[in-house]
């Protein structure tokens, strides 16, 4: 920020994939009043496979919590592919039913 001035200039990095709508929703939050420019600036490799699973637990106790999170390369994949109309397997439940407590009003 200058000195006597309002304009910020705020750069940073973020991944591709969470930048489709950014600049709708930047400019739908200020009303108008931020102009974000997106502007590619390097690629990089995720070390993590989009199909790894913890199976034995061996994994699970070397990998401790992270195990459970969610996959971030699974995420940005499906991501992708339902931009592009692709098939994403997700787990959706169509027919739930209430559930049943044990005790019941008489």
């Amino acid at each position: 920020m200058q000195e006597g001035s309002d304009v910020f200039n705020i750069k940073t990095v973020i991944p591709v994939c969470e930048s489709f709508g950014f600049s709708e929703e930047i400019l739908k939050k200020t009303s108008g009043l931020a102009l974000p420019q997106l502007v590619f600036s390097h690629w990089e490799v995720l070390p993590i496979d989009p199909y790894w699973i913890p199976t034995t637990q061996e994994e699970y106790l070397h990998y401790g919590d992270k195990a459970d999170n969610e996959n971030i390369a699974r995420r940005y994949m499906n991501q992708v592919r339902k931009r592009k109309g692709l098939f994403v397997e997700e787990k959706v439940v169509m027919h739930a039913e209430k559930q049943r407590t044990i005790g019941r009003n008489k």
